[in-house]
């Protein structure tokens, strides 16, 4: 199987000119990003940061999902993922009705990348304790699955109580739209194989890796053996190891900003990474202004994804 490819919207980076994130540049970038041949459009969040967080190397953001709304109305066939939608935020049930309100009206191309959260000061202004962020991802993991596939739900949560609640009109996906989970250590891979369609690790530096609070991973033979521990743990629950997704970020997700290497490198990293087990890849592109953007997402539609698949 060849490997997928997501485009992650330039908000996430530091150069991203105002017009990528207005109506008419957003909309210019989506539709550039599915002719290209993109699988997967994806948008972040950091919905209250704070200052230093953000004049330290931190990022603007829009709401995922009110993002990719906008997207399905102007595309028809690329999906839709937040990536990645911290769900220690929000209650659980606010969050399903949001996500199912998106999958019904793109048609079932929502893709749930889901995360716990690191940034510490964000989950205090949100009135969130972040101590708590582990059980209550745990715990809206669970939700959003017996919400969409129960006729009512019925659960003491730890701040809420649900009595028969209901969620409709449901998502179009059956039995729910796929939920891949982010984080590189081991706690995310016991998640992913209780409760997941998919795992969202990166390849980090070791100092990005303290910064995020994340387990390192630097090389592709690092990825093959956490995917070959993933695989166990799904064959532990029951559950067939190809069903679930992993999607790869690297330094080489920005192949195109940094152009600190040639394509066949490229193309030998894309190989290295599909062969350790990775089945979709992270691309960003650089965003001085749309017309730089769209360029790139055809560049990388020809060079990378159409030349990988050849």
């Amino acid at each position: 199987m060849s490997l997928r490819f997501t485009i992650e919207h330039p908000l996430g980076g530091h150069d991203c000119a105002p017009e990528l994130y207005q109506q008419e540049g957003m909309a210019a970038f989506a539709r550039a990003a599915e002719e290209a041949g993109f699988d997967a459009i994806a948008f972040t969040e950091h919905p209250a940061p704070s200052l230093k967080w953000l004049q330290s190397g931190g990022h603007e953001s829009m709401d995922p999902l009110a993002a990719l709304a906008f997207v399905a109305a102007v595309t028809t066939k690329i999906r839709l993922m937040t990536y990645l939608l911290v769900l220690p935020y929000r209650n659980p049930l606010l969050v399903a009705k949001s996500i199912a309100t998106v999958d019904l009206l793109s048609t079932g191309r929502v893709t749930v990348g889901a995360g716990g959260g690191y940034l510490r000061s964000e989950f205090g202004t949100l009135g969130v304790d972040y101590e708590e962020r582990g059980a209550l991802f745990d715990e809206a993991l669970d939700v959003l699955r017996a919400l969409w596939t129960q006729e009512s739900l019925s659960s003491e949560g730890r701040h809420f109580t649900a009595r028969n609640a209901v969620s409709v009109p449901a998502p179009v996906q059956l039995p729910h739209p796929p939920i891949w989970i982010g984080g590189t250590g081991k706690a995310a891979r016991r998640r992913v194989a209780r409760a997941g369609d998919g795992w969202m690790p990166l390849l980090l530096t070791e100092e990005v890796a303290q910064t995020t609070g994340m387990q390192a991973m630097t090389t592709p033979a690092d990825l093959a053996a956490a995917v070959e521990d993933l695989h166990a743990l799904l064959a532990e629950a029951g559950r067939e190891p190809s069903s679930v997704a992993v999607q790869l970020q690297s330094q080489q997700s920005s192949f195109l900003v940094d152009r600190t290497i040639s394509w066949d490198e490229h193309h030998d990293f894309l190989g290295q990474i599909a062969a350790a087990g990775a089945t979709d890849a992270v691309v960003r592109v650089p965003a001085g202004s749309v017309s730089e953007a769209v360029d790139a997402l055809h560049e990388y539609g020809r060079d990378g994804i159409a030349a990988s698949r050849r």
